[in-house]
């Protein structure tokens, strides 16, 4: 999932809190004015609609709970049952304490309260949780986010899909996929990242959409913002809105590449305060014009880089975190145009994630860059990901680092 269930039942809480408290004070104070500011009507009103606030407020919270407050629409639905159903039961309970039966009459008198003093709460309700409730809920949510992600690395990942071996290939010559072996695989690669300092989260698991499992591909985090993208692959846009949601979860701010413009997370390699993009397949001019528009706000330099041997620019090059960019000569257009480059002897190698000042993630498809590598001086943690480099992937295409 991409809120964790401590920030859901916390935020949920807060919300139906809200709600609940809003709806019952306006509705009160409805009939206080009808009653032309009678002031037994504040204590009347308000005990009758005691009992199906409380129900109102289990029935927001649940609902919170399953995520329903993030959407305007379906927080709506919330707020029309939550009132309809609380103030049914509420008013039913209190009718049937006096020592009624349940029977033709106390149900009509039931419902048909619902066009008179009960109307006005779920009216109310119905108003309330689209507007100040969900607004309460996604704000509680950002800030929890912040706090748990203050002083902590998270990594976004997401499970591949059944259908992983359809995936888009277009360099390379399309082999077969192990799937159980692709899910040992990413596992490892979850693992690997966790084990040195990284918080991995789940974006919502996507059954249908074969590239999902590359995630990079849909976000790009510059500071406090998070860059929904727009793949040059009309196929894989559906996988943004789940990515977006998890990015909201880390309390990051929302910017998107509008059409025409497209742009992978693949072609932005980001080295210190200099974003890199490559101008290829995937990623267009006006792509590389809105992701300017944007990092310069935050304070990077953006430069454009040809890439025509490669599917992305970080299938071609990544960077050491000392900021060397290293990259295998067979993928990198001009070597000349990058400040210390260094080239490195395998393919895969090429790329690589750092995961701290002296620690980088590698494929192990890449054994003698990893021997070079470490002649640095940095320490390689090796992971095998041979099955998603049949699909063109790579140790960064499986994750969005933030922080």
């Amino acid at each position: 999932m991409t809120v964790s269930w401590g920030r859901r039942l916390v935020s949920s809480f807060l919300a139906a809190l809200t709600t609940v408290v809003v709806t019952h004070a306006a509705s009160v104070f409805v009939f206080f004015v009808s009653q032309q500011y009678q002031s037994a009507v504040l204590t009347q009103v308000s005990d009758y609609y005691f009992l199906g606030s409380i129900f109102a407020f289990l029935l927001v919270f649940v609902f919170g709970i399953v995520g329903a407050l993030r959407q305007w629409w379906t927080a709506l639905l919330v707020g029309l049952f939550a009132g309809l159903v609380g103030a049914l039961i509420g008013t039913g309970i209190t009718t049937l304490a006096g020592g009624f039966d349940l029977n033709g009459e106390v149900i009509e008198y039931l419902f048909g309260t619902l066009v008179s003093i009960n109307g006005v709460y779920v009216v109310v309700a119905t108003i309330i949780a689209p507007t100040i409730g969900r607004a309460v809920y996604n704000r509680a949510i950002e800030w929890n986010a912040s706090a748990e992600k203050a002083g902590s690395r998270v990594a976004l990942v997401r499970m591949p899909a059944s259908n992983l071996a359809k995936g888009t290939v277009t360099h390379i010559e399309r082999t077969p996929v192990d799937a159980e072996l692709a899910d040992t695989q990413w596992d490892a690669y979850t693992k690997a990242l966790e084990s040195n300092g990284w918080t991995t989260r789940e974006v919502t698991f996507a059954d249908k959409l074969a590239d999902s499992v590359f995630v990079e591909d849909t976000l790009v985090v510059v500071g406090p913002v998070a860059i929904v993208t727009r793949s040059g692959v009309s196929s894989r846009r559906d996988e943004a809105e789940a990515a977006e949601e998890a990015a909201e979860s880390l309390g990051l701010r929302i910017e998107r590449i509008m059409s025409p413009g497209t742009l992978d997370g693949g072609d932005v390699l980001i080295v210190g305060d200099r974003i890199y993009v490559g101008r290829g397949g995937r990623t267009n001019a006006e792509g590389i014009s809105q992701l300017r528009e944007i990092a310069t706000r935050e304070g990077f330099t953006v430069t454009a880089v040809r890439v025509t041997k490669a599917l992305h620019l970080k299938t071609a090059m990544t960077a050491l975190p000392d900021g060397t960019i290293i990259g295998h000569p067979d993928l990198v257009d001009d070597a000349a145009f990058f400040p210390h480059f260094l080239a490195v002897p395998e393919r895969a190698g090429a790329n690589v994630i750092a995961l701290s000042a002296d620690t980088v993630l590698m494929s192990a498809s890449a054994p003698k860059t990893a021997k070079l590598v470490e002649d640095l001086g940095y320490t390689v943690v090796s992971v095998d990901i041979s099955e998603f480099e049949k699909l063109e992937g790579s140790v960064t295409c499986l994750s969005v680092r933030v922080g």
